[in-house]
C-alpha cells in the first residue's frame, strides 16, 4: 500500500508539472493587446491573385469588397477571379508540373523546399493570426494558440513525408518484376470555406504538395487574406513559379470554373453539401476529376449516465459549442444526454455558456467572436426561431449582445426538449446553438446520434472502456471521441460517412487523395 501510494503521489506531482508547463507554453504563444495594436497597425494587406509566382489583378479588373465581421468594415479590395483567370492558373500549374520543376525534384529536394515553407510560416505567426482574426472575427486568442500552430504542425508533418514514403514489389516469379508506384495525380484544385481559413487550406496544399502535385487555390470569398499571404511565402521559400497558385473569388465564378476546368485532375472541397454535389455534378459535366468532398456534419455528443468529471464533460460541451463562434464542421451541437442527469447536467452548461460574451476578436481576453457575415447571422437567428417554432424550450441565449459591437454577433444559445425530428437538430446551423436530447439508454442513444444524413464526428462520455468501445463501434462517423472532444493531430485521418463526405484529410490516409498508382510488369 505505501508504494502505491508513493508511486499515486509521484503521478500526481508529475501531473502538475506537466500543467504548468502546458500552461507556461500557452502564455507564451499568446499576444498582449499591445503587441495585436502594433502588428495590426503594421499589416500590409494584399487582395491580389496569385498566378505562376507572382501577383496580378483579377482579368475583368473587377474586385469585390472584403468586409471584417468584428465592425462591418471593409478591410481591403480583392481580386474577383473568374473563369478566365482560374484557366491561367490552370495553365501555370500544368506547364509546371508537365516540366517537372516540383514533382521530378529528388524527395529529399522537395522535403528541404516544404521545410522553409514551414519555417517562414512560423516567423509570421503572429501577423498571420491576426489577419484571420480581421478576415474571418474568430477570437484572437483562437488564432495565435490554436489554429496558426495547427497549421504549422501540418505543414512540419508534409514536410518531412516525400522521402519518407516508400512504393511497392509485388510477389513475383523469379521471371517477372512487378512494382507498384506512387505518382502524382498532376493539378490539384481546392476549394477551402471560410470557417479556418489557413488551416483548411494547408490540409489540402501541404498533401499535394509533398507529393509533387501542382495547386490551384479558391479561398472563401469571406476570407481570402490568408490564403494570398501564405502563396507569397510558399514563393519565397523556393517552391517554383505555377506550383501554388491562388484565386480568389466568388464560388459561381471562380469555384464552378475550377469544378468545370478539363485540365484539373482532382477536386479537393470543404463546405457545404450543396455546393459539395455540385462539384460532384462539374466533374460529369467536364473530365470525370476525381472529386473529395467534406462537407460538415451535425455531431452527437453523448453523455451517458456514468460520465466521470460530469462538471468537466458539461463544461467542455458548452465551451464546444462556443469554439469558433459554433462555426466548426465537428461543432457538437446535438448534446445527447441521459436523463438521469439531464438536470444537473443541463445547469453546468448553461452556467458556462453564460460566461462566454461575445466580445471584440482583436481582444486577447475574448472568447466568442463575430460570425463571419451579417448574412450568414441572421440564418443563425432564423434557425432560432425555427427552434423555438416547432417548440424546442429556450434556455439561454437566442438574441444579440446588448451592447452593439458593431460587428455581426450573437449570444450563446442553448434550447431543452428538443426532438431529434426538429429542424435544429437535423440541419447544420454553423453558430453557437445547442440543441439538448434527452435519451433513456444506449440503444436510443445511438439510434438518435446515427438518425441524420451527417456523419463526420461524435462524442461518448463514460467510465465504462467497454461500453465506450461497443457503442463507438456503432456510431456512423468518421471520428469518434470517448471521454473528450475535438482532439487529435496530423497523424490520424479526418473525414465523413454519409453526406459528410468521401475522402481523408490529415495522416498518411490524405496523399491517397492526390496520389496515382501504377503497376509496372517486367518480365526479365
Amino acid at each position: 500500500m505505501a508504494q502505491i501510494a508513493l508511486a499515486a503521489k509521484h503521478l500526481t506531482s508529475y501531473i502538475i508539472y506537466v500543467i504548468k508547463i502546458f500552461r507556461e507554453v500557452a502564455v507564451g504563444l499568446s499576444l498582449t493587446k499591445s503587441e495585436i495594436e502594433r502588428i495590426h497597425g503594421a499589416l500590409k494587406i494584399n487582395g491580389q491573385a496569385f498566378i505562376d509566382g507572382r501577383f496580378v489583378d483579377a482579368t475583368s479588373g473587377k474586385t469585390f469588397d472584403n468586409i471584417s465581421p468584428r465592425n462591418g468594415q471593409i478591410i481591403a479590395s480583392v481580386a474577383a477571379c473568374d473563369a478566365a483567370d482560374v484557366d491561367k492558373a490552370v495553365m501555370a500549374a500544368r506547364r509546371a508540373f508537365e516540366a517537372g520543376v516540383w514533382r521530378d525534384q529528388s524527395p529529399k529536394a522537395r522535403k528541404k523546399v516544404l521545410q522553409r515553407f514551414a519555417a517562414l510560416f512560423e516567423k509570421h505567426m503572429d501577423e498571420l493570426a491576426i489577419l484571420e482574426t480581421i478576415d474571418m472575427g474568430k477570437p484572437i486568442s483562437e488564432s495565435r494558440e490554436i489554429d496558426v500552430n495547427v497549421v504549422l504542425d501540418t505543414l512540419q508533418w508534409y514536410a518531412e513525408c516525400p522521402d519518407k514514403l516508400y512504393d511497392e514489389i509485388a510477389p513475383t516469379g523469379p521471371g517477372q518484376l512487378a512494382t507498384i508506384t506512387r505518382e502524382p495525380v498532376g493539378v490539384v484544385g481546392a476549394v477551402v470555406p471560410w470557417n479556418f481559413p489557413m488551416l483548411m487550406a494547408t490540409w489540402k496544399l501541404a498533401p499535394a504538395l509533398a507529393t509533387g502535385n501542382s495547386v490551384v487555390l479558391k479561398p472563401a470569398e469571406q476570407s481570402p487574406l490568408t490564403a494570398i499571404r501564405m502563396a507569397e511565402l510558399a514563393a519565397e521559400a523556393g517552391i517554383p513559379d505555377g506550383v501554388f497558385n491562388v484565386v480568389p473569388g466568388f464560388g459561381p465564378t471562380a469555384g464552378k470554373a475550377i469544378g468545370l476546368h478539363m485540365d484539373i485532375d482532382c477536386v479537393a472541397f470543404t463546405g457545404s453539401g450543396d455546393v459539395g454535389k455540385l462539384f460532384l455534378q462539374y466533374a460529369g459535366q467536364s473530365n470525370m476529376k476525381r472529386v473529395y468532398l467534406e462537407c460538415g456534419g451535425k455531431s452527437p455528443n453523448i453523455i451517458l449516465d456514468d460520465v466521470p468529471e460530469l462538471r468537466v464533460a458539461a463544461e467542455r460541451a458548452a465551451t464546444a459549442i462556443c469554439f469558433n463562434q459554433g462555426e466548426v464542421c465537428v461543432a457538437p451541437s446535438r448534446l445527447i444526454l441521459s436523463e438521469r442527469i439531464q438536470d444537473q447536467f443541463l445547469e453546468i452548461v448553461v452556467e458556462t455558456a453564460k460566461s462566454i460574451r461575445p466580445g471584440d476578436p482583436l481582444d486577447p481576453q475574448t472568447k466568442l467572436g463575430a460570425l463571419v457575415e451579417d448574412g450568414h447571422r441572421t440564418r443563425v437567428e432564423n434557425y432560432i426561431a425555427k427552434g423555438r417554432e416547432e417548440g424546442a424550450r429556450l434556455v439561454l441565449g437566442g438574441d444579440r449582445p446588448t451592447t452593439d459591437l458593431g460587428g455581426y454577433y450573437v449570444n450563446p444559445t442553448i434550447f431543452a426538449d428538443v426532438k431529434n425530428s426538429m429542424t435544429i437538430a437535423q440541419e447544420e446551423i454553423f453558430g453557437p446553438v445547442l440543441s439538448t436530447i434527452t435519451v433513456k439508454d444506449d440503444e436510443e442513444a445511438v439510434r438518435i446520434a446515427n438518425d441524420t444524413s451527417y456523419g463526420l464526428a461524435a462524442a461518448v462520455w463514460t467510465r465504462d472502456l467497454s461500453r465506450a468501445h461497443k457503442i463507438s463501434r456503432k456510431l456512423r462517423a468518421g471520428t469518434v471521441w470517448v471521454n473528450c472532444y475535438d482532439h487529435g493531430d496530423a497523424t490520424v485521418p479526418f473525414g465523413g460517412f454519409k453526406q459528410s463526405g468521401n475522402g481523408r484529410d490529415k495522416s498518411l490516409h490524405a496523399l491517397d487523395k492526390y496520389t496515382e498508382l501504377k503497376t509496372t510488369w517486367i518480365e526479365l
